[in-house]
């Protein structure tokens, strides 16, 4: 019996939209692979790029929570959670911005949330898919993203070189799975294509 369980507990429409949208999945592989370059040859650079972009959009993200305020208040409907959100979206934006080592720690923190939260959710997803439709390649990815995260948690004080390296490792061996996924739910979608 297979880990991910029997043939009818396969999504085929999850399958068959894969596949039918397999260049999405072959440009997030190549924007993996591209990302991982940059990490690679630019280490210190990437990292404070990374820190300086999610300051820019902690304080983006606060201004549109204050413009839903705004909206929220004149039609009558609650709007102080929203003020406060963005409130402390902007501060800590601008503080991450002040503070950019520190922020390479939180930053960390939240890179390998994602990671190991995107991990569990393509191994989910994987478990939906049927083989020739790229199964295995799905669950690599989830595995190197889960990877990541826990590397990204036991050992988060390395430095912004290290976790530029990690950073560029992950997006190459993921860009490269999802290129060969692509690849074989390019192939099954052409496959269907002739047979209908």
């Amino acid at each position: 019996m297979s880990v991910f369980g029997s043939a009818p507990d396969f999504d085929l429409s999850l399958s068959r939209t894969l596949a039918h949208n397999w260049w999405v999945i072959a440009a997030r592989g190549v924007l993996g692979l591209l990302i991982g370059l940059i990490a690679f040859l630019f280490p210190g650079p990437t990292l404070l790029s990374l820190v300086g972009l999610f300051a820019l959009y902690l304080i983006i993200d606060g201004g549109f929570a204050i413009a839903a305020a705004v909206r929220a208040g004149q039609r009558g409907k609650r709007w102080g959670f929203l003020t406060f959100e963005g409130i402390v979206g902007i501060v800590a934006g601008v503080l991450a911005a002040a503070m950019p080592g520190l922020t390479v720690l939180v930053f960390v923190g939240l890179l390998a949330a994602w990671a190991i939260v995107s991990g569990v959710l393509e191994l989910r997803a994987a478990y939906q898919l049927t083989e020739d439709h790229g199964r295995w390649w799905l669950a690599l990815g989830g595995v190197v993203s889960l990877v990541f995260g826990i590397a990204l948690v036991a050992a988060p004080i390395f430095g912004a070189l290290v976790v530029s390296w990690w950073v560029g490792a992950y997006a190459t061996l993921f860009g490269a799975s999802m290129l060969v996924l692509a690849y074989k739910l390019r192939a099954r979608q052409q496959g269907g294509i002739a047979a209908g």
